[in-house]
């Protein structure tokens, strides 16, 4: 009875121990030889009306992403865009808070339970808002590849992604393709398929939920609102270079945003401390920027972007009626689906 539990804690456990372990390593490749001094110095000299500016298109960005799970989850009932908005800064402050990310399940489970739509629908949306990012993330890169000079290594890696990521879709499109077929054909297609052994009941349910997302119409504006979470981002970190003086173009801001959202992707630390720096500078240095300059600018980009949703997410957390204490049940034992 408890084996599954003990197992699940167990691998948890050694996600932790992974996340923190690289954190560490990056924070600690990042600070070696590290002039504290110089940084302080060119922090203090920053244009402080860049840095609101870069806060606001942050802010904008998960306002943005709100809109498009508000319609993503359309087929499957109405989802109030107040409440999408307030699930995703809660959410994202969960990740402030906890190691791994957890805050993608606490976003789902809030907007379940405050609109009635099953947490596995809205769990399997965001699956789907990640596949989309990806796609857009693969074909940024690649067009930025086009006008910006990349070393030899990120042009391997962008190449390996695109190719990586016509599988991908490739795949999804098939799967959708088959359940048009199946469920044209089979007025009860998914519990016929699954009374006759061909998928288990779980999967036959994940595969029906991504054919009807990408199947609604409400699908295309979410796609296109897409397209405006990853330039927000990009405006953010571009002005917040503006502020710090690094000299770099907007493309180049494209390529450092996506090593970021790349590198953040594997496991973490809580806020992603430690590898947000890393793969900034990281990013960074593709640009010869020299490494202390990166690291301070790493630093205070970190800060400038992470308190506004310090405050934002504790205010829709408590709006949601969550405490700390609830809040952490809630990401350490999430309801099965």
């Amino acid at each position: 009875m408890y084996a599954p539990q003990a197992g699940k804690a167990s691998r948890a456990a050694i996600l932790q121990f992974v996340g923190y372990g690289l954190s560490i390593l990056c924070l600690v490749w990042v600070l070696h030889d590290f002039h504290i001094v110089r940084a302080l110095h060119e922090m203090a000299r920053v244009s402080w009306k860049w840095v609101a500016l870069g806060m606001a298109f942050d802010i904008l960005s998960y306002g943005v992403q709100a809109l498009r799970w508000k319609l993503l989850l359309t087929p499957f009932g109405r989802a109030r865009l107040s409440a999408s908005i307030r699930a995703v800064f809660a959410g994202l402050f969960a990740n402030l808070v906890f190691p791994l990310r957890p805050g993608e399940f606490l976003r789902s489970y809030l907007l379940s339970n405050s609109e009635g739509i099953t947490l596995g629908r809205t769990i399997g949306s965001v699956g789907v808002e990640r596949l989309v990012d990806l796609v857009i993330a693969t074909a940024s890169l690649a067009i930025a590849s086009l006008f910006v000079h990349l070393p030899r290594r990120f042009r391997r890696v962008a190449d390996t992604l695109g190719i990586a990521m016509l599988l991908l879709i490739s795949i999804v499109v098939g799967l959708i393709f088959y359940l048009e077929k199946k469920l044209g054909t089979e007025p009860a297609g998914e519990l016929q398929c699954a009374e006759k052994g061909r998928l288990p009941s779980k999967v036959m349910t994940a595969l029906v939920g991504l054919h009807t997302l990408g199947t609604a119409p409400s699908f295309y504006p979410a796609v296109l609102v897409s397209a405006l979470v990853p330039l927000s981002q990009v405006a953010a970190l571009w002005a917040m270079m503006r502020a710090y003086d690094l000299k770099l173009s907007f493309l180049a801001a494209v390529v450092v945003v996506l090593v970021i959202n790349l590198g953040v992707s594997l496991p973490n630390a809580p806020a992603n401390v430690g590898s947000y720096q890393f793969f900034c500078v990281l990013g960074l240095s593709v640009f010869q920027v020299e490494k202390t300059r990166a690291a301070g600018f790493s630093i205070f980009a970190f800060i400038a972007l992470t308190i506004p949703f310090v405050f934002l997410g504790f205010a829709a957390l408590f709006r949601s009626g969550l405490s700390l204490r609830t809040m952490r049940d809630k990401v350490t034992h999430i309801p099965e689906s």
